[in-house]
């Protein structure tokens, strides 16, 4: 009986306590708000560096959120001002510019002969 009654005394010590987080694997959702606030704020401020619009931002990490993009990129606005500070050209050419994806190869038939297979065709 004192045991029971020594553990239900307990349970409301142990709630608060962010090691029992930890150890059971239990999800924080304060924690997981707070890490997708700060990668929208840091998504906003690399499209600001890099000299995309806000709504390209918008429109190419439809998942986060709007007001955090926004205040990352206004943000890095005032930084670059500040600084005086120019966007950032990109090495690597944007998709539309690289042309359409080609779609991986599939693996090879087993009922289709190798490339290694094939006769030689003689000259």
């Amino acid at each position: 009986m004192r045991l029971r009654l020594f553990a239900l005394l307990c349970v409301p010590l142990l709630t608060g306590c962010d090691m029992l987080y930890d150890v059971l694997d239990v999800p924080r959702p304060e924690q997981r708000a707070a890490t997708l606030e700060a990668e929208g704020r840091a998504i906003g401020g690399g499209c600001r560096h890099s000299g995309r619009a806000l709504e390209d931002c918008y429109a190419l990490n439809q998942g986060v959120s709007k007001a955090a993009i926004f205040e990352g990129w206004r943000a890095m606005n005032d930084y670059m001002r500040e600084n005086h500070l120019t966007e950032v050209q990109p090495r690597i050419p944007a998709q539309k510019d690289r042309g359409p994806v080609s779609p991986a190869p599939k693996p090879a038939d087993s009922t289709s002969p190798s490339p290694q297979t094939l006769p030689l065709a003689s000259p």
